[in-house]
């Protein structure tokens, strides 16, 4: 099949997901809305159906382009909102709590709503970006962003919980102030950890491609910020036992670093980073 075959493939397959995240994303606020349990359970088939067809979409132009989907804002958004759809799929897995859906389907759809926006022509790649370390780097950042994406949703259901005392909805469906706080914390473990590589591998792939492991370029300066923010929280966590609300806010302004270091610094300060 001819390049242009395949594109033509992952362009239906990746509307058909959109679609279904933006269907997640209504159910899940419906359950919230109307309290009807059954629309929570379709919201998390919808889910599981979307994240499916995003892979496939993903493995489908990667097969057209002839190369890992990962170099370009379009290819690296909608990775960045796979990312996050895996990690929720994980956590809802685990913790078994539907609720987090209408916290975390928004952000997906806002992020594939981006990467929609972008072209999605498919280039040569730069010699810079033809290195094995290519999927290394960004696959970590992907990681690393979904979990924090997932911890920046259920910090806002901590704040929101804190003012819903004696809700019964809020408190059958929602789990308590205490498991919330701890969910958090191990997203933003997972994510820092991951984080923490993406410096790493970015640092050694810059040196065997530009010679240099580090250049203060914008996207590697927000980077460090961001890491830096996450460090900052679980050294108080750890030292000083620091938990609950101060925590939340802290989680929440640590995701807001990560949407800048990716759409903000690619639009408002270019560098070597621009290509994604």
């Amino acid at each position: 099949m001819e390049t242009n075959t395949f594109l033509q493939m992952e362009k239906g397959i990746f509307i058909a997901a959109v679609v279904l995240y933006l269907a997640a994303m209504v159910l899940y606020l419906v359950y919230f809305a109307l309290k009807i349990e059954k629309t929570a359970k379709i919201g998390n088939a919808a889910t599981v159906l979307a994240f499916i067809l995003h892979t496939a979409a993903l493995v489908v132009r990667g097969i057209g382009a002839g190369r890992l989907p990962l170099t370009n804002q379009y290819e690296f958004a909608t990775s960045f909102a796979w990312g996050i759809c895996l990690c929720y799929l994980i956590f809802l897995w685990k913790f078994k709590f539907q609720a987090l859906g209408a916290f975390v389907t928004p952000v997906i759809f806002l992020i594939i709503g981006y990467a929609a926006m972008q072209s999605k022509e498919v280039h040569e790649l730069m010699p810079a970006l033809q290195s094995n370390w290519l999927a290394v780097h960004v696959m970590t950042a992907i990681i690393s962003y979904g979990s924090f994406g997932v911890a920046f949703a259920v910090s806002l259901m901590f704040l929101i919980k804190g003012k819903t005392a004696g809700q019964p909805f809020w408190d059958k469906n929602v789990p308590s102030e205490k498991k919330l706080d701890s969910i958090s914390y191990r997203a933003v473990c997972l994510g820092f950890l991951f984080l923490t590589l993406v410096l790493i591998t970015g640092a050694i792939w810059a040196e065997a491609a530009w010679g240099s492991y580090w250049s203060w370029d914008p996207k590697e300066t927000w980077a460090l910020i961001t890491w830096i923010i996450y460090a900052i929280y679980l050294h108080l966590r750890i030292s000083r036992g620091w938990k609950g609300k101060n925590a939340a806010i802290f989680a929440v302004i640590g995701f807001i670093c990560v949407i800048f270091t990716y759409i903000g610094v690619n639009t408002l300060l270019p560098g070597v980073h621009s290509y994604a």
